[in-house]
């Protein structure tokens, strides 16, 4: 069978197939069929996170280049879902990287589903922006993730789960704890600046 037969059979198969044929074959050829049929969903989800078309054509090569290793460690079961965490993930850790993190506006909605920035006693107070930055930075990583993946980008206990690859219970766990440090770190903060 030539190699374009093959390329054209292969190309007709389902996202699994192509997952299982590449963890057991390795063969860079097999997921190069696969990441094509995403190439142009990776680079929107690119360009809706990074602030450049450029800089999102050379994510999806390193998301790529990602893949070779990513791909054969981890099970997966949803491919595009799992592409999509994988994808958002590298934007999101090189705008980290970046120093942009540190820029992001957080919408009235945000502010309002953090009861520890508006205590029920104390109406008024309004939430020192550089402060919550500060303190979210200093959270444990994986805290500081499933934080900015709850609250800034929407997600569910169930997105955030898949994303990180940990149970929806310990995703919780982790929010409540990033919380409650949050709370803490606000209140040094807030006690040093009287």
């Amino acid at each position: 069978m030539s190699f374009l037969h093959q390329k054209k059979k292969n190309s007709a198969d389902t996202d699994q197939t192509l997952v299982d044929l590449y963890r057991s074959t390795k063969d860079l050829a097999i997921l190069g069929i696969l990441y094509d049929r995403y190439l142009d969903y990776v680079y929107g989800v690119c360009l809706k996170i990074m602030p450049d078309p450029e800089l999102s054509k050379d994510a999806v090569m390193q998301i790529f280049e990602h893949l070779v290793e990513k791909l054969a460690r981890h099970e997966v079961s949803n491919f595009k879902s799992w592409l999509h965490s994988v994808t958002r993930n590298h934007c999101l850790e090189w705008l980290r990287r970046q120093k942009k993190f540190k820029q992001q506006h957080f919408s009235e909605e945000f502010m309002h589903s953090l009861e520890i920035l508006h205590p029920a006693d104390e109406p008024d107070v309004e939430p020192d922006h550089d402060a919550l930055h500060g303190c979210i930075d200093k959270l444990r990583e994986e805290q500081r993730r499933c934080i900015e993946l709850f609250y800034l980008q929407g997600y569910s206990y169930e997105e955030v789960a898949d994303q990180i690859e940990e149970s929806r219970e310990r995703v919780r766990s982790y929010i409540q704890n990033g919380r409650r440090n949050l709370k803490i770190c606000l209140e040094k903060s807030q006690d040093s600046n009287d």
